[in-house]
């Protein structure tokens, strides 16, 4: 025991490096689905057939596609080298998580009753205007326990991303085991840091939740 203790530490700088490039990767991954799940939510519910088709269409092909399938796709089918390893695992990440966000925030903005955008139209306030002062401060609140799951989600989904060589958590693990052979007591180490972590962001959704449902109140 005093042995797995001692080499845990040992490891320690090096695998909180990795933790560290894997929460880096999660982060942008999820901007940037953010910013593709608005767009192909705004498709979805245009109510224009062939945006709605061409909306659905991607959703349904990327959450067909399992995420190593779509690194190994584009990083050496499409990327080729042509950009830097952290931006392109970013960027995969972010398609992956795209179509679920654009999802998350079709539901946010249809849970909110449609009366209300009658209701705002018929004051004379324009789409825009509807959506960014009625319809979504409350499909916000609504949203935000989903996003937070799905950045969760994401988060664990970085260790696929090992696949192209990035030197996230999972890839520092296994360059270790590489050299030790000690594959137990290495990833069992990375499991830990990986539990700290997402325990973490699951208290901090919950209390989200918490918030959120009494500020309703």
């Amino acid at each position: 025991m005093a042995e797995y203790f001692s080499m845990f530490f040992q490891y320690l700088p090096r695998l909180l490096g990795g933790l560290r490039l894997t929460i880096i990767i999660a982060v942008f991954g999820i901007l940037i689905a953010v910013v593709l799940g608005i767009l192909i939510c705004i498709l979805s519910i245009s109510g224009k057939k062939p945006l709605v088709k061409l909306a659905n269409l991607y959703i349904t092909v990327i959450r067909g596609i399992p995420l190593m399938i779509l690194a190994l796709f584009l990083y050496f089918g499409v990327i080729k080298n042509s950009l830097p390893l952290l931006t392109s695992a970013s960027l995969i990440l972010g398609l992956n998580a795209s179509a679920y966000m654009a999802e998350i925030f079709r539901a946010g903005i249809q849970a909110i009753d449609y009366g209300q955008t009658e209701a705002a139209r018929s004051l004379g306030l324009s789409y825009v205007q509807t959506m960014r002062k009625i319809i979504l401060p409350q499909a916000v609140k609504i949203m935000i326990p989903s996003l937070m799951n799905q950045f969760i989600t994401s988060l664990k989904d970085t260790a696929i991303l090992s696949a192209i060589s990035v030197n996230e958590l999972t890839m520092v693990s296994k360059t270790i085991i590489a050299r030790n052979y000690k594959a137990f007591e290495v990833y069992s180490y990375a499991a830990i840091l990986y539990i700290i972590l997402i325990t973490a962001l699951t208290i901090l959704s919950k209390y989200v939740e918490r918030r959120l449902s009494y500020d309703k109140r």
